[in-house]
């Protein structure tokens, strides 16, 4: 296994988290935790999390890197969020989490950075989003039927993923697509809806993507169009033939 690289800093961004209309934490000296593109935590001093809320858990998780973790339950009322929270027990060669507690991220309702609510994960402040309007021809076929044929998309390029093709809904055969009821987040972009594609008889559910109103740090895609590839193999882009 590769060595581990830890990064674990403060943030300038006040941090809050919240259940069921309750503030759990609220801190302006968090910290983040970055592990890996896709391992993203706020630890909060112990002073800035309602500790009277948390109960301890018999739940701990051990990992020859990390260590041992804690769980503490979260109390409202009647009700109790199982192993909502953690704390580490001390160990060489790795961040000291003495005095900081972490919040387990889908157990809140709503996470802030300042006055906007952030989804998904914590923001990667190296980690970088940038949407290019471009003149380039994209077309994209779904078991051979060209459903979409643009010279306007806009391209996404995002660190580490996949430069995604995003399209005017006027260059797409609405006519093959049909509105479904599922949701995405993601921390740089917001709230993702969804259509499925039919053709030849068959449905791809949930293939293409939508920001019917992202985060202001991504307007441009507003509204956009974006095919799945790696989904079904049969959905197919060209770009500049």
């Amino acid at each position: 296994m590769s060595k581990q690289v830890w990064q674990f800093e403060p943030t300038d961004r006040w941090i809050r988290a919240t259940r069921s209309g309750e503030t759990i934490a609220d801190s302006r000296r968090a910290k983040l935790m970055i592990e890996s593109r896709g391992e993203l935590d706020y630890y909060f001093p112990v002073d800035d999390v309602r500790l009277e809320l948390l109960t301890s858990s018999e739940h701990t998780e051990t990992s020859g890197y990390r260590g041992r973790r804690k769980f503490w339950h979260l109390n409202l009322g009647d009700k109790r969020i199982e192993n909502a929270a953690w704390t580490y027990e001390p160990k060489e060669k790795r961040p000291d989490f003495t005095g900081y507690i972490a919040l387990v991220w889908q157990a809140m309702d709503h996470w802030y950075e300042e006055e906007e609510e952030i989804f998904h994960h914590p923001r990667n402040p190296y980690h970088r989003v940038d949407t290019l309007p471009s003149s380039r021809h994209v077309e994209v076929f779904v078991d051979g039927v060209k459903v979409a044929d643009t010279t306007r998309p806009y391209l996404l390029f995002e660190t580490n993923l996949p430069t995604r093709y995003y399209i005017p809904p006027e260059d797409v055969e609405q006519k093959y697509l049909t509105r479904t009821s599922s949701h995405t987040t993601c921390p740089y972009k917001g709230i993702a809806s969804y259509y499925s594609v039919s053709v030849n008889g068959e449905t791809l559910p949930d293939v293409v993507w939508t920001y019917p109103d992202p985060i202001p740090e991504a307007p441009k895609i507003k509204g956009l169009l974006a095919f799945w590839p790696e989904k079904d193999k049969r959905i197919r882009i060209f770009v500049d033939d």
